[in-house]
C-alpha cells in the first residue's frame, strides 16, 4: 500500500509539542491533568481533526481520534500512547507513539484511503504516574484492572483529586472507558529506555512480552540508641537494613534463567526513623522492585529475599517485615500481532531484534485484555525520564514505517 508517511512532519510535530511544557534544558514537564496537559491535549485534536477524525473522549479523559472504516462489522484498529510526562521528562517517552500514530492518519486521509477497519489513535490518560500514582490510570481502568471510581478519588501531593482535576481542565468526556476494549487490535510505539537497541546498531525493537513484576515494601524495626553509645549489643535497624539491601542486588543477578537471562531489583525508596544525626535508628522503610521474565524466577527472588531478611533479623536482633505491594504478571503479547510487526520490520529491510520489555506501558494493560503488540525505538544511552532524553529522526521514522505497516496490514 503506497502510504506518503512524512518522516519529517512526525519530527516536526514532535519538536512543535515539545515546546508545550519545555524546559530550559531541552526536556518536557507537561503533567497530566495540567493546563499544559490540556494544551497539549487541544493541539493533538486539532491535528487529528485537520485529518478526517472524530474525537470521544471517556470518562477518565482517554482520547479516541477516529477515522471510519468501509466494513461496519470490523472493531477499530487501534495505535497510541501518551503525551504526559515527567517533571523532568523527555521530549519522546509516550509522544513518540501518539505522534506516530497521528502520522499514520495524516497519510492515510491525504492518500485518499480507505482501510476496512476504523482507525483509532488514542491518548491515554496518566501513563506516567508523576502526579497521581499509579502509572497508567487510564489504561488499567479501562481494561477494567482498576475502577473508575478509585482512579477518580487519587489525590496528588497537594490534595487535589483527579476527577475533580479532569473536570477543571475540561477533559472529562462521558463514553464508558470500557470501550476500548472493544477494539481488534492495539498497537504502541514507544523509545525503549534502555541501550540494547542502540548498542547492537538496531533501529527497532520487536517486542515478545512484558517482565513479570512484584513490588515488595519492608519494615526493620530495632531499637533507638545514642551514637556515643557502644555498639556492642545495638539493635540498629539502619546496619540490618544496608545488608539486606546489597543482597537484593546479588539476588536478582544470581537469579538467571535457562535463557541466560538475570532478574532485575531496585530499592528505590527509603525512609528513616526518627531521622537523627546521632541517633542510631529503631525503624527503616524501603522500597522493592523485582522483574524477570521467568515466572519461576522472579517467585524464587521473592522467596530468597525473605529468607536472607529472615537470617539478618535473627543475627542481629530486630524485626524484618517483608509485604508484597503489587504484582504484574508476565505478559505476552499477541503472537499474530508481534510476527506481523516483525514482518513489517524484514519486508521495510529495517535491523531489528526480538525484545522484551521490564518497563509498564499501557500496551502491558491493554494486552490482559486485547490482542496487542509493541514497537521499540532506540533512545541514545538509554537515557530516559531525563531531560536529556534523545532519539534520532532516522530512528523515529523507522518506528512509524514499522508500525504503519502492521497497523495498514491488520486493517485492510
Amino acid at each position: 500500500m503506497n502510504v506518503p508517511l512524512s518522516g519529517p512532519r512526525l519530527w516536526d510535530s514532535l519538536m512543535e509539542m515539545a515546546r508545550i511544557g519545555g524546559t530550559p534544558k531541552g526536556g518536557c514537564n507537561r503533567q497530566t491533568l495540567t493546563d499544559l496537559d490540556s494544551e497539549g491535549r487541544h493541539l493533538l485534536r486539532r491535528w487529528a481533526e485537520a485529518a478526517g477524525c472524530t474525537m470521544r473522549v471517556d470518562r477518565l479523559g482517554n482520547m479516541m481520534l477516529t477515522r471510519p472504516g468501509r466494513d461496519p462489522s470490523r472493531k477499530p484498529v487501534a495505535f497510541g500512547s501518551h503525551l504526559d510526562t515527567q517533571p523532568t521528562g523527555g521530549k519522546f517517552d509516550g509522544p513518540l507513539g501518539v505522534l506516530a500514530g497521528l502520522e499514520i492518519l495524516r497519510a492515510v486521509h491525504e492518500a485518499g484511503i480507505e482501510t476496512a477497519a476504523p482507525l483509532m489513535l488514542v491518548n491515554w490518560t496518566n501513563e506516567e504516574g508523576a502526579r497521581f500514582s499509579p502509572p497508567m490510570m487510564g489504561s488499567g481502568a479501562a481494561m477494567g484492572l482498576f475502577t473508575e471510581a478509585e482512579v477518580l478519588a487519587k489525590q496528588d501531593p497537594d490534595g487535589k483529586a483527579f476527577g475533580a482535576e479532569l473536570a477543571r481542565i475540561g477533559w472529562q468526556g462521558e463514553a464508558d472507558p470500557a470501550a476500548l476494549q472493544d477494539v481488534e487490535a492495539y498497537f504502541e510505539l514507544h523509545i525503549e529506555q534502555g541501550a540494547l537497541l542502540e548498542r547492537a546498531g538496531l533501529d527497532v525493537g520487536v517486542v515478545t512480552h512484558a517482565l513479570g513484576q512484584t513490588w515488595y515494601e519492608v519494615t526493620v524495626e530495632g531499637e533507638e540508641a545514642h551514637g556515643g553509645s557502644p555498639m556492642a549489643g545495638r539493635r540498629d535497624a539502619m546496619m540490618a537494613a544496608a545488608p539486606l539491601i546489597a543482597a537484593v542486588e546479588e539476588i536478582a543477578l544470581a537469579a538467571v534463567s535457562a535463557t541466560g537471562e538475570p532478574g532485575r531489583a531496585t530499592v528505590g525508596r527509603l525512609t528513616v526513623y526518627p531521622d537523627s544525626r546521632n541517633i542510631c535508628p529503631s525503624r527503616i522503610w524501603f522500597s522493592i522492585d523485582t522483574r524477570h521474565g521467568d515466572p519461576a524466577m522472579l517467585a524464587r527472588m521473592g522467596e530468597e529475599i525473605r529468607a536472607r531478611a529472615t537470617a539478618i533479623a535473627a543475627a542481629r536482633g530486630v524485626r524484618i517485615a517483608v509485604e508484597e505491594f503489587w504484582h504484574a504478571p508476565l505478559t505476552p503479547f499477541d503472537a499474530t500481532l508481534v510476527g506481523r510487526v516483525r514482518d513489517a520490520a524484514q519486508r521495510l529491510g529495517i535491523p531489528h531484534m526480538d525484545m522484551p520489555t521490564g518497563i509498564g506501558h499501557d500496551a502491558v494493560y491493554v494486552a490482559r485484555r486485547v490482542p496487542a503488540a509493541m514497537i521499540f525505538c532506540p533512545c541514545h544511552g538509554g537515557i530516559s525520564h531525563n531531560e536529556a532524553e534523545s532519539i534520532t529522526p532516522e530512528w523515529a521514522e523507522a518506528g512509524l514505517r514499522v508500525l504503519a505497516d502492521a497497523v495498514l496490514e491488520t486493517a485492510r
